[in-house]
């Protein structure tokens, strides 16, 4: 394994947008400031909003426009509505979130169709506010609270519910100031978040008192098509072999599983290459969580509009209609495909990364 430092070891991918917006109200937040600083640090044009309200240049051009949207960062405050959190079944017992939006390009993208306007990734400024909040849920979660197969996770907060907290990590440090909130801690909670970046070198000297779990996000390099801009896989696996050697508890998000031609040789290569990352690692705390492709109506429109042309199947072949808890539907794999693929998965699984817990299926 390389080495931090080694200069063999590959450069980390890391975002950086072409503007900062920043409200009148994320001023008068210390972290906000930060943020602020950090981007002037690093060459970004740093524009101070007048008002509360984000607003980027318009475009009639539907392409443009989302364009512009993904190359903005704006730091805003969350409101009290942002702060009460949400079960975020089946992953944690409570979403917490530090951002919302992600500078991705992932033409299966799960905010798309749930998140208004443009996408521009907004992170919050009041950040000791949205911890300072989450001791009143402590024990109160229905996932690992609850839950006697993951009851020594504690009360466990998701991070990465409505964004990739490690995309922007580099101008906002909001991960890394959670993580070493969750390690002064002297509780039974664990935060927890996943990503699909690979520039772990902030987090590893944070004493985390093993209360974070960081995930990679991961697909065979095959699909690599389906998300734009982010770190190549084999990338991530270095990161969180990183990230283990540091003691964080780890785990793999395979997801969205996709089940196109030659999808057993492509997730069986997947996960020997996870095992051979990860091996050796001294009393290695790993998880898995296996989650298949689906999409909405709205999403898919959504989706369609801005990647015009993506090969990802978005058809209704082997698929059905699922009605979510909400009244919403969407579209998952029909009962035989999902039936193989969950077959394979605990199989390929179990034998190769067998001190590995999965953690659910969806």
């Amino acid at each position: 394994m390389l080495a931090a430092g080694d200069p063999a070891a590959p450069t980390p991918r890391a975002w950086r947008p072409r503007r900062l917006l920043v409200t009148r109200a994320a001023r008068g937040f210390a972290h906000g400031r930060e943020i602020m600083a950090r981007a002037e640090r690093h060459g970004i044009d740093v524009i101070e909003l007048a008002g509360d309200r984000v607003t980027i240049p318009g475009s009639d051009d539907p392409r443009r426009a989302y364009a512009e949207a993904k190359a903005t960062l704006a730091v805003v405050v969350a409101p009290p509505s942002k702060r009460r959190l949400q079960p975020i079944a089946p992953s944690a017992d409570w979403r917490v979130d530090l951002a919302e939006g992600c500078p991705a390009h992932c033409s299966y993208c799960y905010l798309a169709g749930s998140l208004k306007g443009p996408p521009v990734t907004r992170v919050y400024a009041n950040l000791d506010e949205i911890l300072d909040a989450l001791p009143a849920y402590l024990n109160r979660g229905t996932i690992t609270s609850r839950d006697d197969t993951r009851a020594h996770e504690g009360t466990t907060f998701e991070a990465s519910c409505y964004t990739d907290p490690l995309a922007i990590e580099p101008l906002t440090g909001s991960l890394s100031a959670t993580i070493a909130w969750f390690g002064r801690w002297q509780a039974s909670a664990q935060l927890r978040f996943t990503t699909k970046f690979d520039d772990v070198a902030p987090l590893l000297a944070i004493d985390h008192q093993r209360r974070t779990r960081m995930r990679a996000s991961i697909n065979p390099p095959a699909y690599a098509r389906f998300e734009g801009g982010t770190a190549a896989v084999a990338d991530r696996l270095r990161a969180l072999r990183r990230v283990a050697d540091a003691g964080y508890p780890i785990g793999l998000t395979i997801a969205p599983i996709i089940a196109a031609d030659g999808w057993e040789d492509a997730y069986g290569a997947l996960i020997d290459d996870a095992a051979a990352q990860l091996s050796g690692v001294p009393q290695v705390d790993l998880t898995v969580e296996l989650i298949t492709h689906r999409f909405t109506a709205g999403s898919k429109a959504v989706l369609d509009s801005w990647y015009p042309g993506s090969a990802l199947d978005m058809s209704g072949t082997n698929r059905t209609t699922k009605r979510t808890k909400f009244g919403t539907e969407k579209q998952v794999y029909d009962a035989l495909t999902m039936r193989r693929l969950r077959s394979f998965f605990e199989a390929r699984i179990a034998a190769a990364l067998p001190t590995a817990r999965v953690l659910y299926w969806t």
